[in-house]
């Protein structure tokens, strides 16, 4: 079954589902910054757009390009800073 799951005022949604292996969430950001947490490992690729991430434990941020990949603890804490609309596909394990 599919869960809609919104959040930041409704500029941050997705679309919870089960693929083959794992868990996962394919979604849209609007422009803004933003703070996640996470409560298990993710990876996190974006589809369309850009993300610009401060990973944890990193001084800089990043800039993630459609087919990037980053990988996120369970525990942890990152921070999102959107240009433009962008989608990305989470997996959890």
């Amino acid at each position: 079954m599919l869960e809609v799951n919104e959040y930041f005022d409704g500029k941050v949604k997705s679309i919870a589902f089960q693929t083959a292996t794992l868990p996962a969430t394919v979604g849209v950001m609007a422009p803004g910054n933003y703070e996640f947490d996470t409560s298990k490992k993710e990876v996190m690729t974006v589809v369309s757009g850009q993300l610009t991430v401060k990973l944890p434990g990193e001084e800089a941020w990043q800039d993630f390009q459609p087919g990037d990949s980053f990988t996120v603890a369970a525990g942890q804490v990152f921070h999102l800073q959107i240009a433009v609309d962008s989608a990305y596909l989470c997996t959890y394990e």
